[in-house]
């Protein structure tokens, strides 16, 4: 699901990275705003807010509300940075240390994040907006651009515009490929969904100690990636044997 890119890449890990991620995005998205009461999966808010404390010389606020839009902007740099880096090596392994600083991130924040509310509320946001950047960004690069999970906005947009296509596109191979990206971008949708209905439920009995789920989801993930190619791997060198 992570390790697959390029030609080798199919609908069916798509789905996999699609379903995993947006339900880890959809539990940050509900955990950061229960706790501190600021958006921790995208930064669209954040830009309204930001101009707004502008245009009222409130410069303290308006560097604040800047600082949250750097911050998903910057765990962005930095995933397609360590990428890039190392895809110099091997492409085999770029989405590794990426997912790993996330799940480091979001456990950091399950362990002591309700210990540095009270004094650092702003501070939990900008850990969380950072670990969503790092993941658009790698997700993205990943999928080539079919997969984005922090936000919805762009995924509605798109959903929009394929349905509209369904009226115009007659021939069975439009129709199947644009099926294919409908039903992709729904499962974001609902597993997004899914994702913030589980945090929203279970917020309240665990506070933020709700995100251990979804660090730990991504680290199984890893594993499964590499059981899944140490499997592989051993039957096809079983089959050459043969």
């Amino acid at each position: 699901m992570f390790r697959h890119q390029g030609k080798t890449r199919t609908l069916n890990h798509n789905k996999k990275i699609a379903s995993l991620l947006s339900f880890v995005a959809g539990m940050v998205n509900v955990a950061g705003f229960l706790s501190v009461n600021i958006l921790t999966t995208n930064v669209t808010g954040h830009f309204a807010f930001f101009v707004d404390e502008v245009f009222k010389l409130k410069l303290t606020d308006s560097i604040i509300y800047f600082l949250f839009i750097f911050a998903f902007f910057l765990g962005s740099f930095v995933s397609s940075f360590l990428a890039e880096s190392l895809s110099k090596k091997s492409d085999k392994h770029i989405y590794l240390l990426p997912v790993l600083i996330e799940s480091c991130i979001l456990l950091l924040i399950a362990w002591q994040g309700e210990n540095l509310i009270p004094q650092y509320a702003n501070g939990i946001a900008l850990c969380l907006l950072f670990a969503m950047g790092i993941q658009n960004s790698l997700v993205t690069r990943i999928s080539d651009a079919l997969v984005r999970t922090t936000h919805l906005t762009g995924l509605f947009t798109d959903l929009g515009i394929e349905l509209s296509q369904l009226f115009f596109y007659k021939t069975f191979t439009q129709r199947i490929r644009l099926l294919s990206s409908i039903k992709l971008r729904l499962r974001i949708i609902v597993w997004f969904f899914l994702g913030g209905i589980f945090g929203g439920v279970f917020y309240a009995p665990f506070q933020l100690h709700i995100l251990f789920v979804p660090a730990l989801l991504l680290l199984f993930g890893l594993f499964y990636d590499a059981l899944k190619h140490k499997v592989l791997s051993w039957r096809r060198a079983k089959i050459q044997a043969n």
